[in-house]
């Protein structure tokens, strides 16, 4: 009987661990990126009032062009003004656009080309961050695209010296698989 009873408690404890793993794989599935959005509950409030749908479908507004004075060709373009990016494809269309979070160190308006690329390291205001794709340098300051793993943006005004043009975390990751290393990249005002 010793041999049976160690294959009943063989089946079990597999049925236990496949359980444990089917329930696992569902919680990280349903789980958000991020548990936390900004560092500051105050800052996007999850109560916000949204308008009250009609029966009528809400019609998307439009993306913002791509500027005009950004040159061409496959290339990312960053407005400090407007404190957005494009990720433009060689048809000079925006593939995808989104806002950032600028850093307090701005490069000067021109053409660079993406120097380096690291996944993950932590950033000079000490924050966890990921898909960081440098392309410039001012004063010392190595100025890049990244997303704080926490998904939390910078403090408007600081008065720290960073170069961290912060997006989310979905931004980021667009940037990172379009913004190969040599990818040029254009800042407008």
């Amino acid at each position: 009987m010793p041999a049976k009873s160690s294959t009943i408690v063989t089946a079990l404890t597999t049925a236990a661990v496949v359980v444990v793993g089917v329930l696992g794989y569902q919680a990280a599935a349903s789980a958000p990126d991020t548990l936390t959005q900004t560092r500051k509950a105050g800052h996007h409030s999850a109560s916000k009032s949204r308008p009250e749908r009609s029966g009528k479908k809400d019609k998307a507004p439009a993306p913002a062009a791509v500027p005009d004075a950004s040159g061409k060709g496959r290339r990312i373009v960053y407005s400090l003004d407007a404190k957005r990016v494009w990720l433009v494809g060689g048809d000079d269309k925006a593939l995808r656009t989104f806002k950032v979070a600028p850093s307090a160190v701005s490069p000067s308006l021109g053409a660079y080309a993406v120097g380096s690329r690291s996944v993950s390291v932590t950033g000079s205001d000490g924050i966890a961050i990921e898909h960081v794709v440098r392309f410039a340098s001012v004063e010392g300051v190595t100025v890049g695209f990244s997303a704080a793993v926490d998904g939390s943006m910078p403090e408007p005004g600081s008065a720290k010296r960073t170069g961290g043009i912060r997006e989310s975390r979905d931004d980021g990751k667009a940037m990172w698989d379009f913004a190969l290393h040599g990818t040029k990249v254009v800042v407008v005002s």
